[in-house]
C-alpha cells in the first residue's frame, strides 16, 4: 500500500458512511494502517513556514512552546498552562534525558549492519500520567522508529499510536526524513524508504472535503 492507496481507502470509507465518533468529533479512520510514505502529503499542501519553525523548535530540544516561534493553536492546546509539553521530537531523539536515542541507533547499526534493534524509542510507560500532568493534553503520537540497513540503503519504519492524515502525517514525515538523512549521512549510506504504520490513521470531519476533492 502507498499514499495513493490510502487516499482511495479514505474515499471508499467516506462514501459508505463508515466513520467513528470520538474525541474531537467524527473521523474517518483506517485502523492498523501500513503504507510506504512515497508522497509528502496524503491530503492538502505542506505549510513550509510552519514546518521550518517546528524543526527549529525540535532542534532546540525545548519542552516548552514558549521557545516555539509563533506556536500554532494546535500546540497551545497540547501544552500545560506553563507551556510545557512532551512531544518535542528533537528532545525525544537527541537528548540525554531521553536516553540518547540517536546515538544508540547509530551505534547499533555500526556494530551490526543486519540488526533489528536500531530503534529510537519516543514514548514511555509513564506517558499515561505525563500526558495530562500539570494540565497538559499531550499523549505522544509516535511510539518508536525502527531503522534497517537493507540493500545498501537505510530504511525506516515509523510506528505511530495515532496519525492525523492531514496535518500530522505531512509535518511528521518531514521530521522523520530529516532524522533518516542524518543517520544515513553518519553511516555513509543512502536514505531509503519510510514505511508509515499507524494504529489509527484518521481524517477529522472538518477535513472531509479534502477526501472528496
Amino acid at each position: 500500500m502507498n499514499v495513493a492507496d490510502v487516499r482511495t481507502e479514505f474515499r471508499r470509507l467516506l462514501s459508505v458512511g463508515e466513520y467513528t465518533d470520538g474525541r474531537g468529533g467524527r473521523t474517518v479512520e483506517i485502523v492498523g494502517a501500513s503504507f510506504t510514505a512515497d508522497e509528502p502529503s496524503v491530503f492538502g499542501e505542506l505549510n513550509t513556514s510552519f514546518v521550518e519553525r517546528e524543526l527549529a523548535w525540535y532542534a532546540s530540544q525545548s519542552l516548552n512552546i514558549a521557545d516555539f516561534v509563533d506556536a500554532p493553536t494546535l500546540w497551545k492546546r497540547c501544552a500545560a498552562p506553563d507551556g510545557s509539553v512532551n512531544s518535542n521530537y528533537g528532545w525525544c531523539v537527541y537528548s540525554e534525558a531521553n536516553g540518547c536515542q540517536f546515538d544508540w541507533v547509530l551505534g547499533a547499526l555500526r556494530e551490526d549492519a543486519g540488526t533489528r534493534r536500531a530503534q529510537a524509542i519516543y514514548t514511555r510507560p509513564s506517558m499515561h500520567f505525563d500526558a495530562v500532568v500539570g494540565g497538559r493534553n499531550d499523549f505522544m503520537c509516535t511510539n518508536a522508529v525502527l531503522y534497517l540497513l537493507r540493500r545498501g540503503r537505510l530504511d525506516a519504519v515509523v510506528q505511530m499510536r495515532s496519525s492525523d492524515a492531514v496535518f500530522g502525517y505531512r509535518n511528521d514525515l518531514v521530521w522523520q526524513r530529516r532524522v533518516l538523512e542524518h543517520l544515513a549521512s553518519e553511516l555513509g549510506t543512502e536514505p531509503g524508504r519510510i514505511t508509515w504504520q499507524a494504529g489509527s490513521l484518521h481524517v477529522y470531519e472538518r477535513h472531509w472535503p479534502l477526501i472528496v476533492g
